[in-house]
């Protein structure tokens, strides 16, 4: 993700299951595309399963196999709106490669985080915005941190294998990597966090991120969009920091097919709605 943002476009579907844990271990079978979303009421339209603002939702989810993480939907307020933020919090330091403007790199972090912000946002220290939004949330130590317009509330999610993908997906502004420059206009922002129940090595984790862009791009041209992604675009992998290590991640190897379904799953229900 990027520290510039833009709104979604995005659908609420009826009948979104609000639990991940049931995809969430070790080789369980693939599973479709969720999506998460809130409506006015609480509840998802069509009689759908019901959806709880944030300070009604359970404090925790479980999620992933041998990453043991909670997510949670949590608000802040900034200046005359409460906004909504995504936080996964690890209970043991997890290992991490992300694109994100605060703890980008790779490295152990002990929390994502993924805040959603106005379309109107400008700000030049989008590093020291998110290191105080984690202060303020009272998550310890070194973590990860993204931004995004697209509505938080409505993030998709993918499974398979055991490995998570939750996605917020933005298209206000849908480009193509390798496109003439162009004046800085319009932006739209594709987060995505996967967990992945073991641990990959520091090559497996690069490749990880590269199996992924290329899933995130087939989604969106499942989608039918002539678009590689959008100019703003972050990711994170998170992965357990012990046990044996995996040396792939490529689209063909075991864990790197895992990430490459569950993420595709995720954007295309985003891009697709």
């Amino acid at each position: 993700m990027g520290h510039t943002v833009g709104s979604p476009r995005q659908r609420r579907e009826p009948g979104a299951n609000p639990g991940l844990s049931r995809n969430c271990h070790r080789g369980a079978s693939p599973q479709p595309a969720e999506r998460r979303s809130h409506g006015p009421n609480g509840r998802e339209g069509g009689g759908g399963v019901p959806i709880r603002e944030p300070g009604d939702l359970p404090a925790r989810e479980r999620l992933g196999g041998r990453v043991d993480v909670n997510q949670e939907m949590r608000t802040r307020r900034e200046g005359r709106r409460d906004l909504p933020l995504l936080v996964w919090r690890f209970a043991q330091p997890a290992r991490m490669v992300a694109s994100a403007p605060h703890g980008g790199g790779i490295g152990v972090r002990r929390w994502v985080l993924n805040a959603e912000v106005p379309a109107s946002y400008g700000r030049r220290d989008p590093d020291r915005h998110l290191a105080r939004l984690a202060v303020s949330l009272g998550l310890p130590g070194r973590g990860v941190g993204m931004l995004t317009a697209a509505e938080v509330r409505g993030y998709t999610t993918g499974s398979d294998g055991g490995v998570d993908a939750v996605a917020t997906v933005g298209l206000t502004h849908p480009i193509l990597a390798a496109a003439p420059d162009a004046p800085a206009g319009r932006v739209g922002t594709i987060n995505i966090v996967v967990l992945v129940p073991a641990r990959l090595s520091d090559a497996a984790l690069v490749n990880a991120v590269t199996t992924a862009t290329e899933a995130k791009t087939q989604a969106l041209r499942d989608a039918g969009l002539d678009a590689t992604g959008t100019a703003t675009d972050a990711l994170c992998v998170a992965c357990p920091d012990t046990g044996a290590q995996a040396a792939f991640g490529g689209a063909r190897s075991v864990w790197g097919a895992r990430i490459a379904r569950a993420v595709h799953r995720a954007v295309l229900a985003g891009a697709s709605s």
